[in-house]
């Protein structure tokens, strides 16, 4: 009976102690984020011609492409690394849950002494510690808001690879546009300065529009060069993206795929897709379940253990075969630690405070990253129609000079004039075309849409 009356009163202890602990945990939650997301009703800009997608690879349709995601899925060094960071979260999960368990070791041991001679021991220790205070299932539920955590940065990992992927594509498809663009122009500038030769030497022109004509068709051929480059350095990338040596019959279109427009939602229905977003939001739930984690360092703790020992003169003698057992119940409470463990609540708290700032910057980024998108959508539209239509008159104006120079009623270098204008604006519509594309791409990433699982 006394015994159970110190047993009792050590619990009425520990409880206060609970109590007190408790009550000095900290106020501070911050909003929700059920109502950071809800705060955003309705995107500024709003949409005509798009379309309702469930993912990434829905807004293209481009032959070659999924094998490509596939080989980088599979291969990429830096995706594989996020892989295995999400094999690590259950791993250790499974350390975290492994304390809910008793532990077992066993021992064996030989000793010589003079006047013993030789003595041989051995044991089987059990233990257990009681998870009175729900700490190892505080520290489990932990690590499993931390494997959500990195399921989500896993698909977000996902996302951007195929995101890159399809926009390094659509980069070698510009480049490729631009070097046509390019070798159309030299072709013209060679048969342009092979005319004012032979006019020259007619006497119909003169020197200056030779060296002019010369020049043109130098710098032109430096602008092959330099794309001839970009299309290397472009295949170069998407061959690391898809983390192989050497991309083989890989064949490349030279005219730009259709990439539909994405359509958005509700901001907290779009949203609520983004894995970065899941990510920081399971982030804070696992930092807060360590708060209380810490706090509970500060509570006793009951530990059961048991023992079977035996001591004799020969190895098999000593194997259990006549053991002593021990059994001990142990209740034990921090009371002076240096403020240690008050130190790692306070770092606790102040790692959950900083998981809900974390959260609030990254809700901050992908309001912006759909609203930038949004908008780029609508301006580039505009722009595209415009230089269309710059390019239709800069069309109709280059056959007029040509035919004027034809009758001797222009100077070539009128028309060389206008005939870099008409270039440049082919050059600065593929350019366009380029961004638009990939704006749409960047617009599905922004509204939560994914590669499939």
């Amino acid at each position: 009976m006394v015994y159970f009356n110190k047993l009792s009163r050590a619990m009425m202890f520990a409880t206060s102690c609970t109590l007190a602990a408790c009550s000095s945990q900290p106020s501070y939650q911050g909003n929700s984020t059920e109502q950071s997301l809800k705060q955003y009703e309705s995107w500024q800009y709003t949409q005509t011609d798009a379309q309702q997608v469930n993912y990434l690879t829905d807004l293209i349709n481009l032959a070659g492409l999924e094998s490509l995601i596939e080989q980088a899925l599979e291969h990429n060094p830096s995706f594989n690394q996020v892989h295995v960071a999400l094999k690590l979260a259950y791993a250790q999960r499974n350390v975290a849950a492994a304390s809910r368990w008793f532990s077992v070791d066993a021992d064996f041991n030989a000793e010589r002494s003079e006047a013993d001679g030789t003595q041989y021991s051995s044991s089987i220790d059990i233990s257990w510690e009681a998870d009175v205070w729900q700490q190892v299932a505080d520290n489990v539920s932990a690590q499993d808001m931390s494997i959500e955590s990195n399921k989500a940065s896993y698909q977000s990992a996902k996302d951007a690879l195929v995101a890159s992927v399809i926009r390094t594509y659509l980069n070698i498809v510009l480049q490729q546009n631009l070097l046509n663009i390019e070798r159309q122009r030299l072709l013209v500038l060679i048969n342009n300065e092979q005319s004012i030769v032979e006019r020259y030497q007619y006497g119909l022109g003169d020197l200056e529009a030779l060296d002019t004509a010369r020049t043109n068709t130098s710098s032109t051929r430096s602008t092959i060069a330099s794309y001839e480059e970009e299309i290397a350095i472009a295949k170069r990338d998407l061959t690391l993206l898809v983390g192989v040596d050497k991309l083989d019959n890989l064949a490349i279109s030279t005219k730009f795929p259709n990439v539909l427009v994405p359509l958005s939602n509700l901001p907290e229905q779009d949203l609520a897709r983004r894995p970065d977003l899941q990510s920081a939001y399971y982030d804070i739930k696992s930092k807060r379940y360590l708060v209380d984690v810490a706090y509970k360092d500060l509570l006793p703790s009951i530990t059961l253990s048991a023992s079977l020992s035996d001591l004799a003169t020969s190895p098999s003698q000593a194997l259990l075969t006549s053991p002593v057992w021990t059994l001990l119940g142990n209740l034990s409470a921090p009371l002076f630690r240096g403020g240690e463990l008050r130190a790692q609540v306070d770092i606790a708290k102040l790692n959950a405070e900083q998981s809900f700032w974390e959260y609030q910057d990254t809700l901050l980024t992908a309001v912006n990253e759909v609203e930038n998108a949004l908008g780029q959508e609508q301006s580039l539209s505009k722009q595209q129609g415009h230089i269309n239509s710059a390019l239709e008159s800069a069309q109709r104006s280059y056959n007029n000079y040509l035919s004027k120079y034809q009758q001797g009623l222009v100077d070539i270098l009128d028309l060389l004039t206008v005939q870099k204008q008409m270039y440049d604006l082919e050059a600065q519509l593929a350019q366009i075309n380029y961004t638009l594309l990939t704006n749409r791409i960047n617009l599905g990433l922004a509204l939560g849409l994914g590669a499939s699982s």
